[in-house]
């Protein structure tokens, strides 16, 4: 089944939602040698406008990565609800302590414990090209249902909604 690609307003609410449910993500920049590494970030905001925003050190090894090579794909799971979110978007470091009191929680402490004026804060703003979701409902619901359309029909089930979101 063709995937469904939009750009409505709903389309980009819906994505923004499943990001928020779901918090950490795996992001995956590019190193100079063309191979690729991913570690998870907990997601700061997420704005409808098409950009995600995280927190990172400004002497992280991926600073260096996103300045040669600022593309990069971010992925979501909530595997409880079967909820998925592919994004491929642009990085750019950011040094805005403005914004970075604006997008501070306390949670952020346990890295930067010296509050939201430690300089070793740097935002890392992603904005979107595209996103994929993929909205499944539950795993032993659909695979009950499927088996049994299977075994009836020989045809496979629909597994929920899968959106191409396009910014």
């Amino acid at each position: 089944m063709p995937m469904e690609v939009r750009d409505d307003k709903a389309a980009k609410d819906k994505l923004v939602e499943l990001i928020k449910d779901a918090r950490i993500a795996m992001l995956t920049t590019r190193h100079a040698d063309g191979s690729m590494h991913s570690r998870p970030m907990g997601t700061i905001e997420a704005e409808f406008g098409g950009h995600l925003w995280f927190v990172t050190d400004k002497n992280a090894d991926m600073i260096a990565e996103l300045q040669a090579i600022p593309d990069v794909a971010i992925t979501y799971s909530d595997e409880r609800k079967q909820n998925y979110v592919s994004i491929s978007g642009r990085a750019e470091i950011l040094h805005d302590p403005a914004k970075v009191k604006e997008l501070w929680s306390e949670f952020l402490r346990v890295w930067f414990p010296k509050g939201p004026a430690d300089p070793a804060i740097a935002l890392l703003r992603v904005t979107v090209d595209c996103a994929e979701y993929w909205d499944a409902p539950s795993s032993m619901m659909l695979h009950a249902y499927g088996y049994v359309k299977a075994v009836t029909t020989g045809e496979r089930p629909h597994p929920g909604d899968q959106v191409a979101v396009n910014y």
